[in-house]
């Protein structure tokens, strides 16, 4: 017979026995993470220390004495937590970190620069948190230093590459801004008879546009006018916008009918265009005769908008050339044009598609598909009635309103010029006779 004290050989010991010797930890049981705490303490990643109320250290461990080269009998009871930070730091430590502790009990994520024993500056975040003193013993406020020279050299470094970013965002804006006013005229001259206003509205100051205009003298007394709109923004609509702007002026030296002239301009664009990327614009083209009560304006038109009219009697429409074709898209585009009259009080506005095509921020919905709604010509006909009659610089003004009020909704550049014809001092029909129109 087997006693219960003594198994066996074919019997097991017992797991509960209590006379078992204690088996040797093993991998993977959990008893090698054990950790002497005050080593942990000493030797944490992180320096720890301890304070008093008053800011007298009273606990530090081996970590931050070692970031700073201090000996712990040179800092325990010895110096205050802000004897080891710089004079700003101190400052900060007083007037911000110190009082929200006070009210808070905690703060956390504090930026500070410690001076070390040599002279030298450790950059370090700091978090700390107030326990309450019990049975007697005083509260006590513990911080964490966490050394951050590897995060301010990349803060450092970020700064750097931010301000050089700027610094480039400047120069293309500049050289942009530049390149933009090399392509308008940098003043419209004087027409007798007529008085003349422009405005340019850059959506952004990093993008040269494409939009441009220009008025300038042809042979018996006439001046040409046009205004324009090419495709895309850059460096190579700018290269088209100044191809267009030379070409309108030399074909308008031979010959300034405005269909011929647009005709001129498709077949340099046409001829041009021999890339993936081809280049295409819109245009009106205006042959201007001053009179002495008024002018004469043939208008012929490559797919632009159409011209405003605002007449003195208050009434506005607009100048439509049916049938008229995008300027460099066919070898043989077709071009419309159209002829008025611009009384006294009358002003014509021209304007590129950057105003009706704004976006207003208004929701529409369409055969079931949500978008975003756009200015649109019928709102621009509305608000030009609102103007009328008005003078060329009165429109151009209360159009550069409008483009500012839109705010973000004009996401494309926007070119305006307006023609109008003073009011004359006196009705021709009336008494007196008619009275000549002289230059603003």
């Amino acid at each position: 017979m087997t006693s219960r004290a003594d198994p066996g050989p074919d019997q097991p010991d017992r797991p509960d026995r209590p006379d078992r010797p204690e088996a040797a930890p093993g991998p993977g049981d959990g008893r090698e993470l054990e950790d002497d705490p005050e080593d942990l303490y000493e030797n944490t990643p992180c320096g720890q220390l301890s304070t008093l109320p008053d800011g007298r250290i009273v606990k530090v461990n081996a970590t931050l004495l070692g970031w700073l080269g201090y000996r712990r009998e040179e800092l325990v009871g010895r110096r205050t937590f802000s004897d080891l930070l710089t004079v700003g730091g101190r400052i900060y430590h007083e007037t911000h970190l110190a009082p929200l502790l006070r009210m808070q009990g905690r703060v956390g994520g504090i930026a500070l620069e410690m001076k070390a024993a040599d002279g030298s500056r450790l950059p370090v975040m700091v978090a700390s948190t107030v326990r309450d003193g019990s049975e007697g013993r005083p509260p006590l406020v513990r911080t964490s230093v966490f050394e951050a020279r590897d995060r301010r050299a990349y803060e450092t470094e970020l700064l750097r590459a931010r301000r050089e970013a700027e610094r480039e965002r400047e120069r293309v804006q500049q050289l942009a801004t530049t390149l933009q006013r090399s392509l308008l005229p940098p003043a419209l001259p004087g027409i007798p008879g007529a008085e003349l206003a422009a405005h340019y509205h850059t959506a952004s100051a990093d993008e040269v546009g494409g939009d441009f205009y220009d008025l300038f003298p042809v042979s018996g007394g006439r001046w040409g006018l046009f205004l324009g709109d090419v495709s895309g923004k850059g460096a190579e609509a700018a290269a088209v916008t100044s191809l267009a702007r030379y070409s309108l002026r030399a074909a308008s030296a031979s010959d300034p009918d405005p269909v011929r002239v647009l005709a001129n301009l498709n077949t340099v664009l046409e001829h041009e265009n021999h890339g993936a990327d081809p280049r295409f614009c819109t245009v009106v083209h205006g042959l201007l005769t001053p009179g002495e009560h008024g002018c004469g304006l043939v208008l012929a038109s490559g797919g632009h908008p159409p011209a405003l009219l605002l007449r003195a009697d208050g009434t506005a429409e607009y100048l439509h050339t049916p049938g008229g074709q995008l300027v460099g898209v066919l070898p043989n585009a077709h071009f419309a044009a159209t002829a008025v009259r611009l009384a006294p009080g009358d002003t014509l506005l021209l304007y590129t598609d950057g105003l009706t095509e704004a976006r207003t921020g208004r929701r529409g919905k369409r055969y079931g598909e949500r978008y975003e709604e756009r200015y649109g010509e019928e709102a621009l006909l509305d608000f030009a009635a609102g103007l009328a009659p008005t003078s060329a610089a009165g429109a151009v003004a209360a159009v550069g309103t409008l483009l500012e009020d839109l705010g973000e909704g004009v996401d494309d550049d926007t070119a305006v010029l307006a023609l109008g014809v003073p009011a004359s001092r006196r009705d021709p029909d009336g008494p007196g006779g008619p009275e000549p129109i002289r230059a603003p």
